[in-house]
């Protein structure tokens, strides 16, 4: 078993001013990050930095088209740290900017992967409560030209710090906190249960499944739509534990089938898991219905004030409450694509698969997208 590391140092502040004083934060720095987090937030500061916008080069999840076109944007500036606040998106282009030399393109960081180093410092801001990707080292793009979506990994991917700075947070639209925290969940789920686990790591999930959990409720509860932003800074920790816990051990099964759906369909991650979450926990069940998935089902049922043998149909009905799950033919699937995404799945995605909770066959994985269809 690999030793479970904890890679970036991860600090709070209490807002960005305070985080850009203390990091000296100025004229050798380039901020990639969205303008209408920029705007209100960070240009008021007048700190002189490299600005980048991501959405000037494309919209969504980042594709190699997109990352491209920013590469070629960077090549003739000068900058040592990159400073980026945003979501998954912008965490995951840092990542690669941070390896990429000034000739590179996306392809050539695929094709040397065991053998990328840092270029550009690099601090992560999130602002969102769900990839925990400030703490991992894997940066998801859509490869467009292969039609498939595909992980850069590598140790020099890791961010130098993580900066949790929860009034970031403030500005969230509803659909994305809901999204993002389901995605988190997901992580904090997947990461117990993959065989990678550890001690260490299952007290980081099960500290996000808290979290997360507690969190939702009470917001729920509250029945105002806003009032998660009460509890804004336990979803971005529960995020970034959750992160940690994969980072460790893995996210698996429910992330792999999850990545056509984002790639054909263009489904938000966050949303594309919650519609493959259900039906793969189910699967499962069915093959091995005794194992830690019990220790999952007393964690659940604890925090959700149940029995465990409906801890996780309690915990389908709570993310339903958070957000309304739909069926892959509202989201635009068709049932000819089905074989096709399972076999895709199988032949590229070994990297989440080998993290499951018990091995799925082609046509288990078939029989997970009809049974969510």
């Amino acid at each position: 078993m690999k030793a479970f590391q904890l890679i970036p140092a991860i600090a709070e502040y209490a807002d960005f001013k305070t985080y850009a004083q203390e990091a000296g934060l100025g004229a050798e720095d380039l901020i990639l990050t969205n303008e209408y987090i920029y705007e209100p937030t960070i240009s008021a500061l007048n700190l002189g930095c490299h600005t980048l916008f991501q959405e000037k080069y494309g919209m969504g999840e980042p594709t190699d088209v997109m990352v491209d076109a920013i590469l070629d944007e960077l090549r003739d500036k000068d900058y040592n740290r990159i400073i980026a606040v945003g979501g998954g998106t912008i965490i995951d282009i840092a990542k690669v900017l941070a390896v990429a030399s000034k000739e590179d393109k996306v392809d050539n960081l695929y094709d040397r992967m065991a053998d990328l180093h840092k270029v550009h410092e690099l601090v992560i801001v999130p602002t969102t409560c769900g990839t925990g990707s400030e703490v991992t080292n894997i940066s998801i793009i859509n490869r467009t030209t292969k039609g498939v979506k595909q992980g850069i990994v590598s140790p020099a991917m890791f961010a130098n710090e993580a900066a949790l700075i929860p009034g970031m947070l403030a500005s969230l639209p509803y659909g994305v906190f809901a999204t993002s925290s389901i995605d988190a969940m997901i992580h904090a789920v997947e990461s117990f249960l993959s065989p990678n686990a550890c001690a260490i790591s299952e007290l980081f999930s099960k500290s996000a499944l808290h979290l997360i959990l507690s969190g939702w409720r009470a917001a729920v509860d509250n029945g105002d739509r806003d009032a998660w932003k009460k509890y804004a800074a336990r979803f971005l920790r529960a995020s970034n534990f959750a992160g940690i816990a994969f980072g460790h051990a893995g996210c698996a099964a429910v992330h792999a089938l999850s990545y056509p759906l984002g790639g054909a369909h263009h489904v938000p991650h966050g949303q594309s898991n919650q519609l493959m979450f259900a039906d793969v926990m189910r699967k499962y069940q069915e093959k091995k219905p005794v194992g830690k998935l019990n220790k999952l089902e007393e964690i659940l049922a604890a925090e959700l004030d149940t029995e465990p043998v409906f801890a996780l149909e309690e915990l389908y009905k709570l993310m339903n409450a958070v957000l309304e799950k739909k069926q892959l033919r509202e989201v635009g699937v068709t049932a000819d694509e089905l074989p096709v995404y399972a076999k895709t799945v199988l032949e590229t995605q070994q990297r989440l698969l080998n993290n499951n909770y018990v091995e799925l066959t082609e046509e288990d994985i078939l029989s997970i997208y009809t049974n969510a269809f």
